[in-house]
């Protein structure tokens, strides 16, 4: 997963990817800002943002939600037809690595972090019907589930913590019980 960064919030919040890419989707001026800040990152990191490492991260800051990798192969066949999943791949490796990305395990996806750059790895919560990613910033939260997990005699094998659900729009759109057993 993406290595720890050095950046420290002051405050308890939560993030969502949703949120902060709420208007990306209909807004090419904003993705393209998000990709000048990642741009930006990376050269003080002293790596480069390469056009098929760019178009990868576009994709996702336009989806707004986590996807798959072979949907992203299938987007970019669309631009660059001769597209193979080693060059997806190593874009994603290459993005998960700056901290831009998190691989989303329970569902094999990969999101936006909720913060291009100074992702503290929060707490994923992850919703199992359209993808959506709510990622929550609670360090006391985070320090004490890893705490207990350690107590319980467990290592954790990387940073990702991540919570299954179904989001208030998939839950909006589902019939209620009663409504579920009238159709029936």
């Amino acid at each position: 997963m993406a290595t720890p960064h050095d950046h420290h919030h002051d405050d308890d919040h939560a993030h969502t990817h949703a949120n902060v890419q709420a208007v990306l989707p209909g807004s090419p001026a904003s993705v393209d800002a998000a990709l000048e800040m990642a741009e930006a990152y990376c050269r003080e990191r002293g790596e480069k943002l390469t056009p098929i490492r760019r178009k990868v991260l576009e994709l996702l800051l336009t989806s707004g939600r986590a996807t798959k990798a072979y949907s992203l192969l299938d987007e970019m066949r669309q631009i660059h037809p001769g597209s193979a999943p080693p060059t997806v791949y190593r874009a994603l490796d290459f993005l998960l690595s700056a901290g831009l990305i998190h691989r989303i395990e329970s569902i094999n996806a990969f999101a936006v972090c909720h913060d291009l750059t100074q992702c503290q790895h929060g707490i994923l919560v992850v919703c199992q019907q359209c993808g959506n990613v709510t990622e929550l910033h609670e360090p006391k939260l985070r320090q004490a589930l890893v705490a207990q997990i350690e107590a319980a005699g467990y290592r954790l094998s990387g940073d990702g913590i991540e919570l299954k659900g179904v989001c208030a729009q998939c839950q909006a759109a589902q019939p209620s019980p009663a409504e579920a057993a009238a159709q029936s």
